[in-house]
């Protein structure tokens, strides 16, 4: 599923694109995944322009000139990409996906196409639905007022593990199985940590490496290999790039020991036997 990096990516990306630009046209071929009519759906989006994209932790709002929003989760298998209109330099127009699209918005330079659906949607809301939608996510990880001592509380409480408190969305948004498992090595403790053991020193760790993990895996696109356009090189370059996540049994980049690869609470979690401690 995607996260933080990979969600950030996209608005970066989506933002140079549709931002200010008109919806032309709307096409939906499956029901469930929006959460009004078709007719609904099409008569309130055509003709509207998308003023800004934001992220909202691992989902994007497109904030519609009305006041209204689109509220996109691709939860678990949901792919998005943007088919560009513009004819390349020999003439020839660009070669299209061949997913199965579920739902396309359409502007005057190129199509949003969302597939794969299945758990994920894309919802049209007002104002106070989407905050509604919104209201038990927890802080960004980069948001000012989220200091040492205010991240510190977040977990305060907490009776599980490390890996457990950092993937519930109300604690801290946008952080998954993947980013999880990253921020913990850099951090030099294991994902499995007890809250409560957990010591200050390292808090002031996980909360910079928290910062740096997240900052790099932007820069490189996030983990999933899932690029928004044809000539799109950047998306999914972390995977190349992870320190533990989906490495079990590889060389750990540090010291050489093999990557563990256990199971907690039903959840894969990778890490360094050698280089993070307990707490």
């Amino acid at each position: 599923m995607p996260e933080y990096p990979e969600m950030e990516h996209y608005r970066l990306m989506l933002a140079q694109r549709i931002s200010g630009q008109p919806i032309v046209k709307v096409a939906v071929t499956r029901e469930k995944s929006i959460n009004v009519p078709v007719e609904t759906f099409e008569a309130e989006l055509v003709g509207r322009t998308v003023w800004f994209v934001e992220r909202r932790g691992k989902m994007l709002l497109f904030h519609l000139d009305n006041g209204k929003r689109l509220l996109l989760h691709l939860m678990l298998g949901g792919l998005i990409r943007y088919e560009s209109n513009i004819p390349n330099d020999d003439g020839t127009m660009p070669e299209r996906s061949d997913r199965s699209v579920q739902v396309t918005i359409g502007f005057p330079l190129g199509d949003l196409c969302f597939s794969g659906l299945r758990l994920g949607y894309l919802h049209l809301l007002s104002v106070k639905e989407a905050s509604a939608k919104l209201a038990d996510l927890g802080p960004e990880p980069f948001d000012k007022w989220l200091t040492l001592p205010k991240f510190i509380e977040r977990f305060k409480g907490k009776r599980g593990s490390l890996k457990t408190a950092f993937v519930e969305q109300r604690v801290i948004a946008g952080i998954g199985n993947c980013y999880a498992d990253e921020i913990a090595f850099v951090a030099g403790v294991k994902p499995s940590a007890r809250i409560s053991e957990i010591e200050s020193d390292t808090w002031e760790r996980i909360y910079n490496a928290m910062h740096s993990t997240l900052e790099r895996a932007v820069g490189y696109g996030g983990y999933m290999e899932l690029p928004l356009t044809n000539n799109d090189t950047v998306t999914g370059g972390y995977n190349e790039h992870c320190f533990v996540y989906d490495r079990g049994g590889e060389p750990c980049l540090n010291c050489g020991t093999p990557i563990t690869q256990e199971e907690l609470n039903s959840r894969k979690v990778f890490y360094c036997s050698n280089c993070q401690k307990d707490r």
